[in-house]
């Protein structure tokens, strides 16, 4: 007679876990997309001009840059490492870019190319430490962070870099930011931001080239198990080399959209991107029960952090507090990551 007892008194419980069981995998797959749409939602009831196309054009405008940098992190992530040098990286792009322009007096696609030239040393130096030297991916990627920020404010001598600006023999800046590039990061097409396309782009073909490429997916096979896939055969310490080399690229290109969105070679801008970047980074492992750094789950997570903060500023939140959201999504996004993992 106790055993009916019994069973009635276990299926509340068991009726919970099956439930649980059903509701975290799809809170775990569609929750960055849901709180999207949930955030979406509030900021429009709270503001009326929230869902207007300037508002979105604008929230798009300002994630970009943090794609481009986040994108270098998750590449970074995927073979097991973790390179907190891209804030820097932008920072020395939007430097280099602006002294071509206004200190050399060259011409646009000097001001690209030798910033991105430059970004690539960074990730080279890099991979020697994190490869060659093998210190903690961490350790090396911060230290590195603070060569290039003292690198780029030594040059400098900590002054931001713009049309006209006084220089130490008396006289004034030989070039000014050409149209063209300025182009870079003001312009449009269609009524389309410059540097929306840039990101979609980006985010596109880095997401062709990791999932249906041969070297896309060996960067994942290498950070999926380094050791197995070096008795497999990969040249797995080749490959890292390429992922820091990938992430500083992005960086670079963040830093160079900075400067022409700006107009001003300033001094430690890409610095406060790093922790957006990271963010984006990590809550991309969510999106669609990836489980890993995936280039769609970081513009998702770069989109969601977009958003937040664009709400918060309409909503006059101020900046100072913003930094609690910041660090609040990204401990739930950790959570969630570490709590998948697990189970």
């Amino acid at each position: 007679m106790s055993q009916p007892i019994l069973h009635d008194q276990q299926q509340p419980a068991l009726n919970r876990q099956h439930l649980a069981s059903k509701l975290y995998p799809f809170l775990f797959k569609y929750g960055t997309l849901i709180v999207i749409v949930l955030t979406v939602i509030v900021f429009s009831i709270l503001n009326d001009q929230f869902l207007s196309y300037k508002n979105f054009a604008d929230i798009l405008r300002s994630i970009s840059i943090i794609t481009l940098l986040a994108i270098g992190v998750t590449i970074s992530l995927i073979v097991g490492g973790f390179d907190l040098s891209v804030g820097s990286t932008a920072s020395l792009a939007t430097v280099t870019s602006a002294a071509v322009l206004v200190l050399y007096r060259q011409e646009t696609l000097i001001a690209i190319l030798v910033p991105i030239a430059v970004g690539l040393c960074v990730g080279l130096l890099n991979s020697f430490l994190a490869v060659k030297v093998r210190l903690p991916d961490m350790l090396a990627t911060l230290a590195v962070m603070y060569i290039v920020n003292g690198l780029h404010l030594t040059f400098t001598k900590g002054f931001s870099i713009y049309n006209n600006m006084p220089l130490a023999d008396g006289g004034t800046a030989p070039g000014v930011f050409l149209p063209s590039f300025l182009f870079i990061g003001q312009g449009e097409v269609l009524s389309i931001p410059m540097p929306v396309i840039i990101m979609i782009a980006a985010v596109v073909i880095v997401h062709i080239f990791l999932n249906y490429t041969r070297p896309g997916r060996l960067l994942y096979v290498t950070g999926g198990n380094f050791e197995a896939a070096r008795l497999s055969g990969v040249p797995v310490n080749r490959y890292k080399m390429y992922a820091y080399l990938l992430s500083s690229l992005f960086a670079s290109l963040a830093g160079i959209v900075l400067a022409s969105r700006i107009g001003t070679g300033q001094v430690s801008a890409g610095a406060p991107l790093l922790m957006d970047g990271v963010a984006a980074a990590f809550i991309g492992f969510s999106v669609f029960g990836a489980n890993k750094p995936n280039v769609i789950g970081t513009f998702f997570g770069a989109v969601l952090i977009g958003v937040l903060l664009n709400g918060l500023t309409m909503l006059n939140v101020p900046y100072y507090a913003q930094d609690i959201v910041k660090g609040s999504i990204l401990i739930g996004a950790l959570a969630f990551m570490y709590y998948a993992k697990k189970n």
